[in-house]
């Protein structure tokens, strides 16, 4: 079985994402933990945890790669008539842990959750400091869809996203995707591709092409903790008439 590297707690680096796994695709290592400094360091490297109670913390890096550059999302015809229409609010960074716990809910069709307590505590943790961000549809006071993640440099790390009536976390994706163009980002980074994901545009990419992008934009910057706002959803329409 191949040799798959223990993190020391005292240790930030990373192996390098080539050595990942083929099977199971995209595993590099294991261990350490989630300290803001070690999250930030996976996710510019193109390295993010996914795990679930009792595992340790293991740490993927998967080839090829689901991305989703903002200026290509696919909106369908139905989901711009939901834009037209505007029976929701937008916000961003409101209520995160709320989004959080959304996205971690349990269901008859999911039974279990890799948002572990950990997880959730890790990501509030960065949201405080001001790397992690959500953004939150609301109708008629009710948190309906969203999304939260990771922003570094020009470049956005998808982490989840729920919904709790038709076109929720769709409207959100589709404010990230506005606003991304507005700030300058490059991309989205989906993680693990999936036919929701496909179906708004997304596509996947080798190793190689997007270790480049990530070197190329996802440096960290001064700017990056600043607070988000977003514009109201007339905004979204215009966006993608």
């Amino acid at each position: 079985m191949p040799h798959i590297p223990w993190l020391d707690s005292s240790e930030l680096r990373f192996p390098d994402i080539d050595n990942a796994l083929e099977d199971p695709n995209g595993l590099l290592a294991v261990g350490g933990d989630l300290s803001p400094e070690r999250l930030l360091e996976a996710y510019r490297h193109g390295i993010f945890p996914w795990y679930e109670t009792p595992q340790p913390i293991l740490w993927w890096s998967p080839q090829p790669r689901a991305v989703l550059f903002p200026e290509r999302l696919h909106i369908s015809r139905s989901l711009r008539k939901a834009l037209r229409r505007g029976d929701y609010h937008l916000s961003a960074d409101r209520c995160f842990g709320d989004v959080v716990d959304a996205c971690a809910a349990l269901s008859p069709k999911r039974p279990g959750t890799w948002i572990t307590d950990d997880m959730r505590r890790a990501y509030q943790r960065l949201h405080e400091l001001g790397w992690a961000h959500s953004i939150e549809v609301w109708q008629n006071g009710e948190l309906i869809g969203g999304l939260y993640g990771l922003a570094l440099g020009r470049v956005f790390f998808g982490e989840s996203m729920f919904s709790k009536r038709s076109n929720g976390s769709k409207i959100a994706l589709v404010a990230l995707c506005c606003h991304l163009q507005q700030w300058g980002f490059e991309l989205i980074d989906c993680q693990v591709g999936n036919d929701y994901l496909y179906s708004m545009g997304a596509e996947t990419l080798p190793r190689q092409q997007f270790k480049n992008l990530l070197a190329e934009h996802a440096q960290p910057g001064e700017a990056d903790t600043a607070p988000w706002h977003l514009a109201t959803h007339s905004l979204l329409a215009a966006c993608y008439e």
